[in-house]
């Protein structure tokens, strides 16, 4: 920068020639001084703007970052699917087969006892009798209270028939063991038995399969 572009206001009242060349030499230095200055400012900001291009060009395009002061709230994870299929086989289990039900008007007036569905022949409970279905599964519910009785009862049904089983055999005792030797087991499983859509009929087992102390059940086949 020259001189010429710093301008430096001197008001002074010089009265020798002595005095007129220290005026010049101090206006001379203040010049030099101001023009460092300004040089030292514009070399500054050119320093300035070279580093901010070449952060520019390193950086790329530069994102905002998000609001921390916004809370980011989760939304509530759904119910897996596994433990809601457990709940709901849970509830049909305990709503399925109930102990008020009056199964003594829908069972054969024989000695065995044997049902049928309405619509199901004579001949389904014969064959039955006579092990034409070979059985293919085995629930003992001995030693069990009544509610967990039911309960397996019905799961084991129900798991039978989805795995299109036919026949299987429910030992229920002959209640020997019971107050008073009454087979209380017995009539509750026949009445829950008959409750169950997946059975088409049931009749006593064999001597050489339980005799009084269990059932031969045929369960329609699955779709």
């Amino acid at each position: 920068m020259s001189t010429a572009q710093v301008k430096v206001r001197v008001k002074v009242k010089v009265t020798s020639l002595a005095e007129l060349k220290t005026v010049q030499r101090e206006i001379a230095a203040r010049i030099a001084q101001e023009a460092k200055h300004a040089a030292e400012q514009a070399r500054a900001r050119r320093q300035a703007t070279s580093e901010r291009e070449l952060f520019i060009r390193a950086a790329g395009v530069v994102q905002p970052l998000p609001d921390k002061r916004r809370a980011m709230l989760k939304k509530a994870p759904p119910v897996p699917v596994v433990m809601r299929y457990q709940h709901d086989e849970q509830a049909v289990l305990h709503e399925a087969i109930s102990d008020e039900f009056d199964v003594g008007t829908l069972l054969d007036t024989d000695d065995l006892l044997s049902f049928r569905r309405p619509g199901i022949g004579t001949d389904v409970t014969r064959k039955l009798r006579r092990g034409d279905w070979s059985i293919q599964r085995q629930l003992d519910l001995h030693g069990l209270r009544r509610d967990d009785a039911r309960e397996a009862l019905s799961s084991f049904i129900r798991e039978a028939h989805k795995h299109g089983i036919r026949c299987v055999r429910v030992v229920h005792g002959k209640g020997l063991g019971s107050p008073g030797k009454a087979p209380i087991l017995k009539s509750r499983v026949h009445s829950w038995l008959v409750q169950k859509k997946e059975v088409l009929a049931f009749v006593q087992a064999k001597p050489a399969d339980g005799g009084a102390g269990a059932l031969l059940v045929l369960l329609m086949t699955s779709q």
